[in-house]
């Protein structure tokens, strides 16, 4: 019977991979998020996030030479980080259109008449869009990869690439449950249609993937440290960032700066574009992001458990409608 069931639950997944990835227009979108925003960092962000470094710079220190390639490759994975995370969270909010889909066009009808466990419909659903949101995320991983190499920015040791494939499959997880959670709410397509429109445009900010949260008024820092994908973000930039800090302040030492000038443009330098992130005024350390974002994780797991039977009725399995 557990093979039987096993089965049944790779072929519902399979069939909802064959149903995205057979919508070519629903495919070509989801794939071009990722570029778009990462072809808006190339051209926009990066060049006004390194003109905020060279007007802040200490008294005595240039941004030329070498250490504007160290700035520059410290910028890079700041950002690059942030828009790998913030790619996860469209793609994966994206991919629940083929769930909303189902429960508009009668789909889940066919399934609630079937001897399929309510369960195993649900599960697919989940495993699905963490193939499709992994795959494409990886992908866009790889990119970012192959980028700061053109440019001579690649400093990640082995242990760093690990460590940005643990936070970032860690941060996919968590991401995936918060937004099928959202998804089995909506109804319509029209409805996913515009939420994933509302929400791909402000989470970006509400994230810090595009700014850092230390820019932001204070209140708006607390509500961003109530959002899982803030300690993502955070986590994924210290394994992107812990190496090319280093690097920089190996060579800041190298140089003859003013006393107390290389203190000055570290501490700028990591309050600005590090990866500790401030809750109510408390600094957050990866430890504790990571913490933070296994409990969040918990807790959207324990929600939909628990709100299993609000899903059986969205699924159309668990609610029959009342005689007349």
């Amino acid at each position: 019977m557990k093979t039987r069931y096993f089965h049944i639950f790779l072929q519902l997944t399979r069939r909802h991979l064959l149903v995205f990835f057979r919508n070519k227009i629903r495919m070509f979108y989801t794939l071009m998020v990722p570029v778009i925003i990462f072809l808006v960092y190339i051209f926009f962000l990066r060049r006004m996030e390194l003109s905020m470094i060279a007007a802040n710079l200490p008294e005595g220190v240039t941004m030329t030479g070498e250490l504007y390639s160290y700035l520059r490759t410290l910028v890079d994975s700041w950002m690059l980080a942030g828009i790998s995370v913030l790619s996860v969270i469209t793609v994966s909010l994206q991919t629940n259109n083929v769930l909303v889909e189902d429960k508009q066009n009668g789909v889940n009808r066919d399934f609630a008449s079937s001897p399929v466990p309510k369960e195993l419909l649900v599960a697919s659903y989940f495993l699905f869009n963490f193939l499709v949101t992994s795959v494409i995320g990886l992908l866009f991983l790889l990119v970012c990869g192959v980028y700061l190499a053109c440019l001579g920015e690649f400093m990640l040791t082995a242990a760093d690439v690990l460590t940005v494939l643990a936070v970032f499959l860690f941060a996919t997880v968590s991401t995936v449950l918060m937004t099928v959670l959202i998804a089995s709410f909506v109804k319509r397509e029209a409805t996913m249609s515009s939420i994933v429109a509302i929400f791909s445009t402000a989470v970006g900010f509400l994230i810090g993937a595009y700014m850092p949260l230390g820019m932001m008024p204070d209140w708006v820092q607390g509500i961003c440290g109530f959002i899982p994908g803030t300690y993502a973000c955070s986590l994924l930039r210290y394994a992107f960032m812990r190496t090319p800090l280093l690097e920089l302040s190996a060579y800041a030492q190298g140089l003859s700066l003013p006393v107390g000038t290389l203190e000055s443009l570290l501490s700028q330098l990591s309050g600005t574009f590090g990866y500790d992130i401030g809750f109510f005024g408390v600094s957050v350390s990866p430890q504790y992001q990571a913490l933070a974002l296994a409990v969040y994780s918990v807790v959207f797991l324990a929600l939909n458990i628990g709100l299993g039977k609000k899903l059986a009725e969205v699924l159309g399995i668990g609610k029959k409608k009342k005689k007349k």
